[in-house]
This record gives C-alpha cells, structure tokens and sequence, in this order.
C-alpha cells in the first residue's frame, strides 16, 4: 500500500466517524453510489455500502432526514433519537474503512470513530438546539443547508485531496472542544430560563 493510499485510508475512516455526527444517511448514500459506479473503490469492511439496498435504504433515509432537519424543533427531536443511531454506526464505519476484519487497527478505528462521532453528534445537536430558541426558521434552514454542504465539501476532501482534509478536521476538532462547554451552557441557562416561566405561568 502506497503512502497516498494509507493517508486515504485514514482520512475515509476519520470522514466516516465526523460525517456520521452530522450527516450520516448522507456520506452513507454518497460513498456507496461512488463505490457502485466505480468511481471510489471502497475498502473491503465497507464495500456493502455499494449493494443497491443499502444505497435506496440510505437515499429513502436521507431524503426523510432532509426535510425533518428544516424543521424547527423537530430537527432537535429527530438528533434526540439519532444519539444512539449515529454513534454505533460511525464507530462501525470507522472500523470498516481500516479492516475486513476485527483486528488491532479496527478496534482503535472504532474507538476513536465513535468519540469523534459523539463529539461531532453532540456539537450539532446543542447547537441547532439553540438555533432553535429564535422563532424565525430562516437560521434553521441556513444551518441544515450548511451541514449539507459541509459533509459533500468533506467527502470531495477526504477522497481528493485526505492531507487537506485530516488538517481541517484537526482545526474542526480544536474548535468543536472549544464549542462544546459553552453550547452546554447556553443549552443549560434556555432550560433554567424555561423553567422559570413555567414556573410563573403555574404560580
């Protein structure tokens, strides 16, 4: 295996376990018709995403998962749900891009996939969570379009260009641990303030 196609490698599992907190019915349906139409060649733990029931299963899911994530309120339900959908899977997928089988190289894929999937997970959900305190659906939609763009933007990277990619996703990392702390305290003082009125509306 070439230098290029290790760093591939690397930067396939690392898009897996990232996209997967955001998008995952996306990077799902777009790496498995890249696999079927011979564009990508993907690794041999991943190449039943290419079966065509896995790719219409993923499209029919997507398209569904598109229209509930322009939608205030359900969005953050439907992120709600997706917590113990989107980190198994992209923990499984990290694995998958490394080994056909469950060896050394897979378990670390799979760890470290899913941190980064509950990392990335987590970062959305708070804050379309919080996007989702103003009462205008224009800053939903402008997020859900962004999600959208950012995972095809990091899919295009990751197979074209992975050193380009695996730079950015650290920036993305650095940022996301920054971003974590204060989502949870902006999500904290909207359920105290929520509270409140509750508790005022009851009185």
């Amino acid at each position: 295996m070439s230098d290029f196609e290790v760093l591939q490698s690397i930067a396939l599992a690392s898009l897996l376990a990232w996209a997967s907190g955001i998008r995952l019915y996306l990077v799902v349906f777009v790496l498995g018709l890249c696999g079927y139409l011979g564009y990508f060649k993907l690794p041999a733990g991943l190449e039943i995403l290419q079966h065509p029931w896995v790719i219409a299963a993923a499209g029919w899911m997507l398209v569904v998962e598109f229209v509930v994530d322009k939608v205030p309120a359900l969005d953050s339900t439907w992120d709600a749900l997706h917590t113990f959908i989107r980190i198994p899977a992209g923990a499984l997928l990290a694995a998958g891009a490394t080994s056909d089988t469950l060896s050394a190289l897979a378990v670390v894929a799979a760890l470290l996939g899913g941190t980064l999937t509950a990392g990335t997970h987590f970062t959305k959900a708070g804050g379309r969570a919080l996007i989702n305190t103003s009462p205008e659906p224009v800053t939903n939609w402008g997020a859900s379009f962004a999600e959208d763009a950012l995972v095809l933007g990091g899919i295009w990277f990751a197979l074209q260009y992975p050193l380009v990619f695996l730079l950015a996703l650290a920036l993305f990392i650095v940022l996301m641990i920054w971003l974590l702390p204060r989502l949870m305290r902006g999500l904290r003082a909207v359920f105290q303030r929520l509270r409140l009125i509750g508790a005022r509306l009851s009185a």
